[in-house]
């Protein structure tokens, strides 16, 4: 299995929050989940050649019906992420 990585979430060129995951799309879910829309995530402790990675990505919430499965106490309509990957920018200083 491949461990979690931790990615910060930049906002206005500030780095407010921190989620995690297996991969930045999984970790932009999180962000979206929580009312993002513009989504810039650095990779903790990852530089290469000297410049961080940043993953640019938008995002959404929708609200669909709960799938048939799920437990009784789940409302009928719950939130569901949406990210879209827009590029990955390569930053020296930040």
């Amino acid at each position: 299995m491949a461990e979690l990585k931790h990615y910060s979430l930049r906002v206005k060129g500030e780095e407010e929050h921190t989620f995690t995951g297996r991969s930045p799309r999984q970790a932009a879910l999180k962000a979206a989940t929580k009312g993002f829309k513009d989504i810039q995530l650095r990779e903790h402790g990852r530089r290469k050649d000297g410049l961080w990675r940043i993953h640019v990505f938008t995002g959404s919430v929708q609200k669909v019906k709960k799938p048939a499965n799920a437990p009784a106490w789940m409302p009928d309509m719950i939130n569901k992420p949406k990210v879209k990957k827009i590029r990955i920018d390569k930053v020296g200083e930040l």
